[in-house]
């Protein structure tokens, strides 16, 4: 499909959600200003999950056009927490000096998680500008995954005992834990890392921690029963954070189990619309998955 197609396509309320996802992915892939001018449109849809989607594939892209619209997003406290979140993340992916002033500013937001995202957002513009000058971050290691990671992974140096430590203790820095999750989901192996993950989901208190948990769930696509119990459980918590269990939901649609369609068939009828969309978005990625058709978000080709 050709842009002005796909721009079509994603803005049209009336077509099913996983379409509309699957032409943001498309644009995403895309990519060149009419790609992020469509999706900038798209920030205007009433749907939270679908706003949110869009913000995340403008950071990912790293769209200096989208800034302006980006920090309307960030600084309109009658948005939800998710959108806001995730527009936070985009400006610090992107991470111009118009963006780090924005972060700066909502690193006192009100909001838990709005704040907490700025916060390790601005720090991750401080620590890129410095791996520049230094050369690069290549003492990280490279990330077999193609996505823009809000947070550089810790260094090799580190060893993966002290990595799980460190992600494990609520006490520890939000940007410490990131940099030791994602050091452990590049290090591998999936299973020993999924089953680490899962106990984070079972001991976290931080939503913001937990839904990027279940994302990088999602990107190691590790099937065995430790991490697909954990991702059920999370998607069943009615009172967990909707960012959550949609990133739970994502991440089973992405595992592609078939003993786990059931349930995100039995939640696409949940009573939280974010949570509900996700499931169908969802179910449609791990039929894609099952049929080897589709590529998920995590792993679409960067504009």
């Amino acid at each position: 499909m050709s842009v002005p197609d796909l721009r079509a396509e994603l803005l049209d309320a009336s077509v099913p959600i996983p379409r509309r996802f699957r032409a943001l992915f498309a644009l995403r892939s895309i990519g060149g200003d009419a790609s992020v001018d469509a999706l900038l449109d798209g920030l205007k849809d009433p749907s939270a999950l679908f706003r949110h989607e869009v913000a995340f594939a403008l950071g990912q892209m790293q769209a200096t056009r989208a800034v302006p619209k980006l920090k309307e997003v960030l600084e309109d406290a009658s948005d939800h927490s998710m959108v806001r979140h995730e527009a936070a993340e985009a400006l610090g992916a992107i991470a111009s000096d118009e963006c780090a002033e924005a972060l700066r500013t909502a690193s006192e937001d009100e909001c838990q998680v709005v704040r907490e995202t700025a916060l390790g957002s601005a720090k991750e513009k401080l620590s890129a500008g410095a791996a520049g000058a230094e050369g690069g971050d290549a003492a990280n290691g490279d990330s077999p995954y193609m996505s823009v990671d809000p947070v550089p992974a810790a260094s090799l140096s580190i060893s993966m005992e002290t990595l799980t430590r460190v992600l494990l203790d609520e006490s520890a820095d939000m940007w410490d834990r990131y940099g030791a999750m994602f050091a452990l989901r590049n290090r591998g192996p999936a299973p020993d890392v999924a089953a680490t993950l899962g106990a984070v989901l079972a001991s976290s208190s931080s939503a913001l921690l937990k839904h990027e948990v279940c994302y990088v769930l999602g990107q190691i696509q590790e099937k065995g029963a430790a991490a697909r119990d954990a991702l059920r459980q999370t998607l069943m918590d009615a009172s967990e954070h909707p960012m959550v269990r949609h990133e739970a939901a994502e991440a089973i649609g992405s595992i592609a189990a078939a003993d786990t369609e059931s349930l995100l068939a039995t939640y696409r009828a949940d009573a939280d619309r974010i949570v509900a969309e996700s499931c169908e978005v969802a179910l449609d990625i791990m039929a894609s998955e099952m049929s080897g058709e589709f590529v998920p978000l995590q792993k679409a080709v960067e504009a």
